[in-house]
């Protein structure tokens, strides 16, 4: 295999699993390590610095948030969850933990893939060069250095914040972000249960860039979670 393959670290107990995603990774060009508790996955992490890891939440020595926890204590290497816990609270546990997103079992392998080629590239991007980037996806474009939206080639005029709202999840394209991180990012540390603020924005900036505010294809909702800005995976 090529070692520019990049080599993901599975965290997950269960054996049948862990032999389908085997199999699953490796056909589509990963390379895998696999650990089958928290400590474990913590050492290889460390040893490997893997390209992402996933990981499950329900671990034999530790609970996987606390894995989240320790990894983002030195590392800022993406983690996508896949968990059998499917209550709202968990997964915003999980990300507000660090994770980068949180996949409920049973899940599509499409989708899966999907996640995790965002979760990565948004990372790679991270780590690149600081040049000021525009955003585009379908009829959306974002200038983020000068600051200008436009819509199918016509420019909208944000808010102050809106635009912020906006630049935000674009920081954040492809993952899932909290209320609560939202909240802290666009409007300060005070602001982490003032809800009602990201939901008058999030409906003022749908209705200027969704053609159908209701079923918004760019600006989606993780309900009682957070919201995600949508990219092709």
């Amino acid at each position: 295999m090529s070692a520019l393959q990049p080599l993901i670290l599975l965290v997950e107990d269960d054996p049948k699993l862990r032999r389908f995603l085997n199999i699953t990774l490796t056909q589509n060009g990963f390379r895998l390590d696999e650990a089958v508790n928290g400590a474990e996955g913590l050492r290889l992490a460390a040893a490997n610095n893997p390209a992402l890891v996933i990981l499950d939440l329900g671990l034999p020595d530790t609970d996987g948030v606390e894995v989240i926890r320790r990894l983002r204590e030195w590392s800022a290497m993406p983690i996508v969850v896949l968990s059998a816990r499917d209550q709202e609270k968990d997964k915003v546990s999980a990300l507000d933990a660090g994770a980068d997103d949180y996949l409920t079992k049973p899940f599509g392998n499409a989708e899966l893939l999907a996640r995790i080629r965002v979760a990565i590239r948004h990372a790679q991007h991270s780590q690149g060069p600081d040049a000021e980037p525009v955003f585009r996806q379908g009829d959306l474009e974002v200038d983020l250095g000068a600051r200008i939206v436009k819509l199918a080639g016509a420019e909208i005029h944000l808010t102050p914040i809106e635009y912020k709202l906006l630049a935000t999840l674009i920081g954040y394209a492809g993952k899932v972000v909290t209320h609560s991180q939202l909240l802290r990012l666009v409007w300060g540390p005070n602001a982490e249960l003032e809800n009602q603020y990201l939901r008058v924005y999030m409906n003022q900036l749908r209705r200027k860039l969704e053609s159908e505010p209701a079923k918004p294809k760019y600006l989606l909702t993780e309900p009682g979670v957070g919201y995600r800005l949508k990219v092709e995976g």
